[in-house]
Protein backbone atom coordinates (compact mmCIF):
# COMPACT_ATOMS: atom_id res chain seq x y z
CA UNK A 1 0.00 0.00 0.00
CA UNK A 2 2.88 2.34 0.82
CA UNK A 3 4.44 1.77 -2.60
CA UNK A 4 1.18 2.67 -4.32
CA UNK A 5 0.91 5.87 -2.27
CA UNK A 6 4.48 6.92 -3.07
CA UNK A 7 3.89 6.28 -6.76
CA UNK A 8 0.87 8.61 -6.72
CA UNK A 9 2.96 11.54 -5.46
CA UNK A 10 6.26 10.74 -7.17
CA UNK A 11 5.96 13.53 -9.76
CA UNK A 12 7.47 11.45 -12.55
CA UNK A 13 4.44 9.30 -13.40
CA UNK A 14 3.20 12.00 -15.77
CA UNK A 15 6.06 11.35 -18.24
CA UNK A 16 5.46 7.60 -18.08
CA UNK A 17 1.72 8.09 -18.65
CA UNK A 18 2.41 10.37 -21.63
CA UNK A 19 4.55 7.70 -23.31
CA UNK A 20 1.82 5.15 -22.61
CA UNK A 21 -0.85 7.38 -24.15
CA UNK A 22 1.21 8.77 -27.06
CA UNK A 23 3.45 5.90 -28.00
CA UNK A 24 5.29 7.34 -31.02
CA UNK A 25 7.73 10.22 -31.34
CA UNK A 26 5.49 11.88 -33.89
CA UNK A 27 2.45 11.82 -31.59
CA UNK A 28 4.44 13.51 -28.83
CA UNK A 29 5.97 15.99 -31.27
CA UNK A 30 2.69 17.57 -32.41
CA UNK A 31 2.28 20.61 -30.09
CA UNK A 32 -0.90 21.51 -28.25
CA UNK A 33 -2.09 25.07 -27.69
CA UNK A 34 -0.84 25.18 -24.08
CA UNK A 35 2.62 24.10 -25.32
CA UNK A 36 2.73 27.00 -27.79
CA UNK A 37 1.69 29.49 -25.09
CA UNK A 38 4.31 28.14 -22.69
CA UNK A 39 7.04 28.35 -25.33
CA UNK A 40 6.06 31.93 -26.16
CA UNK A 41 6.22 32.89 -22.49
CA UNK A 42 9.71 31.39 -22.17
CA UNK A 43 10.99 33.27 -25.21
CA UNK A 44 9.50 36.52 -23.86
CA UNK A 45 11.39 36.13 -20.56
CA UNK A 46 14.74 35.78 -22.32
CA UNK A 47 13.90 38.63 -24.70
CA UNK A 48 13.51 40.94 -21.69
CA UNK A 49 16.68 39.57 -20.09
CA UNK A 50 18.60 40.25 -23.31
CA UNK A 51 17.89 43.97 -22.95
CA UNK A 52 18.82 43.84 -19.27
CA UNK A 53 22.10 42.25 -20.38
CA UNK A 54 22.70 45.02 -22.91
CA UNK A 55 22.25 47.61 -20.14
CA UNK A 56 24.58 45.84 -17.70
CA UNK A 57 27.22 45.24 -20.40
CA UNK A 58 27.47 49.02 -20.73
CA UNK A 59 28.93 49.15 -17.18
CA UNK A 60 26.31 51.42 -15.56
CA UNK A 61 27.71 50.95 -12.03
CA UNK A 62 31.07 51.55 -10.37
CA UNK A 63 31.52 47.82 -9.70
CA UNK A 64 30.87 46.89 -13.36
CA UNK A 65 34.01 47.37 -15.45
CA UNK A 66 35.47 46.16 -18.73
CA UNK A 67 38.26 43.82 -17.70
CA UNK A 68 41.34 43.77 -19.97
CA UNK A 69 41.28 40.01 -20.52
CA UNK A 70 43.22 38.51 -23.40
CA UNK A 71 40.15 38.19 -25.65
CA UNK A 72 38.92 41.72 -24.91
CA UNK A 73 42.30 43.30 -25.65
CA UNK A 74 42.92 41.30 -28.83
CA UNK A 75 39.47 42.16 -30.25
CA UNK A 76 39.45 45.82 -29.26
CA UNK A 77 36.53 45.52 -26.85
CA UNK A 78 37.93 47.77 -24.11
CA UNK A 79 35.63 50.56 -22.97
CA UNK A 80 31.99 50.62 -21.94
CA UNK A 81 30.29 49.72 -25.22
CA UNK A 82 28.27 46.49 -25.25
CA UNK A 83 28.91 43.96 -27.98
CA UNK A 84 27.48 40.64 -29.18
CA UNK A 85 30.20 38.02 -29.56
CA UNK A 86 28.63 35.91 -32.30
CA UNK A 87 31.00 32.98 -31.90
CA UNK A 88 29.95 32.80 -28.24
CA UNK A 89 26.27 32.99 -29.26
CA UNK A 90 26.57 29.97 -31.56
CA UNK A 91 28.57 27.87 -29.12
CA UNK A 92 26.41 28.87 -26.14
CA UNK A 93 23.21 28.04 -28.07
CA UNK A 94 24.46 24.49 -28.68
CA UNK A 95 25.59 23.91 -25.11
CA UNK A 96 22.39 25.42 -23.69
CA UNK A 97 20.28 23.09 -25.84
CA UNK A 98 22.27 20.12 -24.59
CA UNK A 99 22.21 21.44 -21.03
CA UNK A 100 18.43 21.86 -21.00
CA UNK A 101 17.78 18.53 -22.74
CA UNK A 102 20.50 16.34 -21.18
CA UNK A 103 20.84 18.11 -17.82
CA UNK A 104 24.44 19.29 -18.26
CA UNK A 105 26.91 21.06 -20.47
CA UNK A 106 26.45 24.81 -20.38
CA UNK A 107 28.71 26.00 -17.57
CA UNK A 108 30.64 22.74 -17.49
CA UNK A 109 31.77 22.88 -21.13
CA UNK A 110 31.49 26.59 -21.86
CA UNK A 111 33.45 27.84 -18.84
CA UNK A 112 36.73 26.03 -19.63
CA UNK A 113 36.32 26.86 -23.33
CA UNK A 114 35.91 30.58 -22.66
CA UNK A 115 38.83 30.52 -20.21
CA UNK A 116 41.02 28.96 -22.92
CA UNK A 117 39.80 31.52 -25.49
CA UNK A 118 40.98 34.30 -23.20
CA UNK A 119 38.11 35.56 -21.05
CA UNK A 120 38.57 36.23 -17.33
CA UNK A 121 36.67 34.08 -14.77
CA UNK A 122 34.88 37.22 -13.54
CA UNK A 123 33.62 37.77 -17.10
CA UNK A 124 32.32 34.21 -17.24
CA UNK A 125 31.22 32.82 -13.87
CA UNK A 126 28.77 35.57 -12.77
CA UNK A 127 27.18 35.66 -16.23
CA UNK A 128 26.89 31.85 -16.30
CA UNK A 129 25.13 32.08 -12.93
CA UNK A 130 22.63 34.63 -14.28
CA UNK A 131 21.99 32.60 -17.43
CA UNK A 132 21.62 29.32 -15.57
CA UNK A 133 19.37 30.90 -12.97
CA UNK A 134 16.96 32.13 -15.63
CA UNK A 135 17.24 29.05 -17.85
CA UNK A 136 16.76 26.66 -14.93
CA UNK A 137 13.64 28.31 -13.54
CA UNK A 138 12.05 28.79 -16.97
CA UNK A 139 13.06 25.23 -17.85
CA UNK A 140 11.33 23.86 -14.73
CA UNK A 141 8.11 25.58 -15.84
CA UNK A 142 8.43 24.26 -19.40
CA UNK A 143 9.21 20.70 -18.28
CA UNK A 144 5.94 20.75 -16.35
CA UNK A 145 3.97 22.21 -19.26
CA UNK A 146 5.48 19.64 -21.65
CA UNK A 147 4.57 16.78 -19.26
CA UNK A 148 8.08 15.66 -18.34
CA UNK A 149 7.46 16.21 -14.62
CA UNK A 150 4.86 17.21 -12.10
CA UNK A 151 5.46 19.55 -9.15
CA UNK A 152 3.05 18.73 -6.29
CA UNK A 153 3.13 20.51 -2.94
CA UNK A 154 0.11 18.92 -1.24
CA UNK A 155 0.88 16.12 -0.77
CA UNK A 156 4.52 16.89 -1.54
CA UNK A 157 5.81 14.90 -4.50
CA UNK A 158 9.22 13.22 -4.59
CA UNK A 159 10.29 15.69 -7.29
CA UNK A 160 9.65 18.66 -4.98
CA UNK A 161 11.44 16.91 -2.10
CA UNK A 162 14.45 16.30 -4.35
CA UNK A 163 14.45 19.93 -5.44
CA UNK A 164 14.50 21.13 -1.81
CA UNK A 165 17.29 18.69 -0.86
CA UNK A 166 19.45 19.49 -3.88
CA UNK A 167 18.87 23.24 -3.91
CA UNK A 168 19.22 23.73 -0.15
CA UNK A 169 22.48 21.79 0.10
CA UNK A 170 23.76 23.24 -3.17
CA UNK A 171 23.19 26.84 -2.10
CA UNK A 172 25.21 26.36 1.10
CA UNK A 173 28.24 24.87 -0.65
CA UNK A 174 27.92 27.18 -3.65
CA UNK A 175 28.14 30.38 -1.60
CA UNK A 176 31.01 28.88 0.42
CA UNK A 177 32.94 28.16 -2.78
CA UNK A 178 32.31 31.60 -4.29
CA UNK A 179 33.52 33.47 -1.21
CA UNK A 180 36.45 31.11 -0.64
CA UNK A 181 37.74 30.98 -4.21
CA UNK A 182 37.13 34.54 -5.42
CA UNK A 183 37.23 36.62 -2.24
CA UNK A 184 39.64 34.90 0.16
CA UNK A 185 42.03 32.50 -1.61
CA UNK A 186 42.11 33.92 -5.20
CA UNK A 187 42.84 30.55 -6.81
CA UNK A 188 44.45 30.74 -10.28
CA UNK A 189 42.46 30.15 -13.47
CA UNK A 190 44.53 27.12 -14.47
CA UNK A 191 43.55 25.20 -11.32
CA UNK A 192 39.88 26.08 -11.73
CA UNK A 193 40.02 24.61 -15.24
CA UNK A 194 41.77 21.47 -14.01
CA UNK A 195 39.25 21.00 -11.21
CA UNK A 196 36.28 21.18 -13.59
CA UNK A 197 37.93 18.71 -15.99
CA UNK A 198 38.68 16.20 -13.23
CA UNK A 199 35.08 16.48 -12.12
CA UNK A 200 33.89 15.59 -15.60
CA UNK A 201 36.21 12.58 -15.68
CA UNK A 202 34.79 11.31 -12.39
CA UNK A 203 31.19 11.70 -13.54
CA UNK A 204 31.97 10.10 -16.90
CA UNK A 205 33.23 6.96 -15.17
CA UNK A 206 30.22 7.00 -12.85
CA UNK A 207 27.87 7.25 -15.81
CA UNK A 208 29.40 4.10 -17.31
CA UNK A 209 28.55 2.20 -14.14
CA UNK A 210 25.01 3.59 -14.19
CA UNK A 211 24.49 2.47 -17.78
CA UNK A 212 24.89 -1.16 -16.70
CA UNK A 213 22.72 -1.12 -13.57
CA UNK A 214 19.18 -0.38 -12.49
CA UNK A 215 19.16 1.46 -9.17
CA UNK A 216 16.47 1.49 -6.47
CA UNK A 217 15.16 4.93 -5.52
CA UNK A 218 17.28 6.32 -2.63
CA UNK A 219 16.81 10.10 -2.28
CA UNK A 220 19.22 10.34 0.68
CA UNK A 221 22.14 9.91 -1.72
CA UNK A 222 21.36 13.29 -3.24
CA UNK A 223 22.73 15.21 -0.23
CA UNK A 224 26.31 14.25 -1.12
CA UNK A 225 25.83 14.87 -4.83
CA UNK A 226 24.14 18.22 -4.15
CA UNK A 227 26.99 19.36 -1.89
CA UNK A 228 29.63 18.47 -4.47
CA UNK A 229 27.62 20.04 -7.29
CA UNK A 230 27.05 23.29 -5.39
CA UNK A 231 30.75 23.61 -4.62
CA UNK A 232 31.65 22.96 -8.26
CA UNK A 233 29.17 25.58 -9.44
CA UNK A 234 30.72 28.18 -7.18
CA UNK A 235 34.29 27.35 -8.21
CA UNK A 236 33.93 27.45 -11.98
CA UNK A 237 30.34 28.19 -12.95
CA UNK A 238 30.01 24.62 -14.24
CA UNK A 239 30.21 21.04 -13.06
CA UNK A 240 26.74 21.23 -11.52
CA UNK A 241 24.58 19.48 -14.09
CA UNK A 242 26.71 16.33 -14.53
CA UNK A 243 26.93 15.68 -10.79
CA UNK A 244 23.24 16.30 -10.05
CA UNK A 245 21.88 14.57 -13.13
CA UNK A 246 24.09 11.47 -13.03
CA UNK A 247 23.77 11.44 -9.23
CA UNK A 248 19.99 11.43 -9.61
CA UNK A 249 20.14 8.48 -11.98
CA UNK A 250 22.31 6.65 -9.44
CA UNK A 251 19.65 7.47 -6.83
CA UNK A 252 17.03 5.77 -9.02
CA UNK A 253 15.16 8.79 -10.43
CA UNK A 254 13.73 8.36 -13.99
CA UNK A 255 15.72 10.33 -16.57
CA UNK A 256 13.09 12.79 -17.80
CA UNK A 257 12.03 13.87 -14.34
CA UNK A 258 15.64 14.08 -13.18
CA UNK A 259 16.36 16.51 -16.01
CA UNK A 260 13.51 18.70 -14.75
CA UNK A 261 14.70 18.44 -11.13
CA UNK A 262 18.21 19.41 -12.26
CA UNK A 263 16.79 22.43 -14.10
CA UNK A 264 14.86 23.82 -11.13
CA UNK A 265 17.67 23.02 -8.67
CA UNK A 266 20.33 24.65 -10.83
CA UNK A 267 18.05 27.62 -11.40
CA UNK A 268 17.60 28.04 -7.64
CA UNK A 269 21.29 27.63 -6.77
CA UNK A 270 22.40 29.94 -9.59
CA UNK A 271 19.94 32.64 -8.55
CA UNK A 272 21.26 32.58 -4.97
CA UNK A 273 24.81 32.60 -6.37
CA UNK A 274 24.01 35.79 -8.31
CA UNK A 275 22.89 37.40 -5.06
CA UNK A 276 26.18 36.30 -3.44
CA UNK A 277 28.16 37.94 -6.25
CA UNK A 278 26.13 41.14 -5.91
CA UNK A 279 26.74 41.16 -2.15
CA UNK A 280 30.51 41.02 -2.77
CA UNK A 281 30.42 44.05 -5.08
CA UNK A 282 30.38 46.36 -2.09
CA UNK A 283 33.66 44.90 -0.83
CA UNK A 284 35.75 45.59 -3.91
CA UNK A 285 34.90 42.62 -6.17
CA UNK A 286 34.20 43.73 -9.75
CA UNK A 287 32.19 42.06 -12.54
CA UNK A 288 32.26 42.41 -16.32
CA UNK A 289 28.93 41.65 -18.04
CA UNK A 290 30.29 41.76 -21.59
CA UNK A 291 29.08 38.20 -22.31
CA UNK A 292 25.57 38.59 -20.88
CA UNK A 293 23.83 39.82 -24.08
CA UNK A 294 25.42 36.99 -26.07
CA UNK A 295 24.35 34.40 -23.49
CA UNK A 296 20.75 35.59 -23.38
CA UNK A 297 20.49 35.69 -27.16
CA UNK A 298 21.80 32.12 -27.30
CA UNK A 299 19.36 30.99 -24.61
CA UNK A 300 16.26 32.57 -26.10
CA UNK A 301 15.27 29.59 -28.26
CA UNK A 302 17.55 26.77 -27.10
CA UNK A 303 16.20 26.78 -23.54
CA UNK A 304 12.65 26.52 -24.88
CA UNK A 305 13.23 23.88 -27.56
CA UNK A 306 15.22 21.50 -25.34
CA UNK A 307 12.49 20.59 -22.78
CA UNK A 308 10.19 19.89 -25.70
CA UNK A 309 12.72 17.46 -27.15
CA UNK A 310 12.86 15.78 -23.75
CA UNK A 311 9.11 15.24 -24.09
CA UNK A 312 9.35 13.96 -27.65
CA UNK A 313 12.06 11.30 -27.35
CA UNK A 314 11.42 8.22 -25.18
CA UNK A 315 12.88 7.59 -21.72
CA UNK A 316 15.10 4.78 -22.97
CA UNK A 317 16.77 7.12 -25.48
CA UNK A 318 17.70 9.62 -22.76
CA UNK A 319 19.22 6.82 -20.67
CA UNK A 320 21.81 6.52 -23.45
CA UNK A 321 22.12 10.19 -24.42
CA UNK A 322 22.76 11.57 -20.91
CA UNK A 323 25.77 9.41 -19.90
CA UNK A 324 27.17 9.46 -23.44
CA UNK A 325 27.09 13.24 -23.49
CA UNK A 326 28.79 13.36 -20.09
CA UNK A 327 31.68 11.33 -21.52
CA UNK A 328 31.90 13.62 -24.56
CA UNK A 329 32.20 16.61 -22.23
CA UNK A 330 35.03 14.84 -20.40
CA UNK A 331 37.05 14.35 -23.57
CA UNK A 332 36.34 17.90 -24.71
CA UNK A 333 37.37 19.49 -21.40
CA UNK A 334 40.70 17.67 -21.22
CA UNK A 335 41.44 18.44 -24.87
CA UNK A 336 41.04 22.14 -24.11
CA UNK A 337 43.04 22.37 -20.91
CA UNK A 338 45.90 19.85 -21.26
CA UNK A 339 48.26 22.18 -23.20
CA UNK A 340 48.02 24.79 -20.42
CA UNK A 341 48.42 22.18 -17.71
CA UNK A 342 51.55 20.72 -19.33
CA UNK A 343 53.02 24.22 -19.75
CA UNK A 344 52.30 25.07 -16.10
CA UNK A 345 53.86 21.86 -14.80
CA UNK A 346 56.92 22.48 -16.97
CA UNK A 347 57.38 25.87 -15.30
CA UNK A 348 55.96 27.94 -18.15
Amino acid sequence: MENVKMEKVSGWEVARDLEGKKKTIWERMVPEWNHIKAAGGGIAVFFVLFFVGVWLAGNPFEATVRMPSKYVVEHGLLGNEWSIVWSVVLIAAFFEFMDASAGMGFGTALTPLLLVVGFDPKQIVPVVMIQQGAAGLVGAFLHREFENVEWKFSPMSETVKLWLIIAGTGVLFNVTAIVGVYKIFHIGKIWIKLYVALLLLMMGVTSLIQAKKERPYKPGKMVLWAALAGFNKGVGGGGYGPVVTIGGLLAGVPVKSMLAVTAISEGTVSTIAVLAWLAMLGSGVQIDYILLPSFMLATMFSAVAAPYMTRVFPEKAWKIVVPAYCLCLTVYAFYKIMPDIIKKLAGG
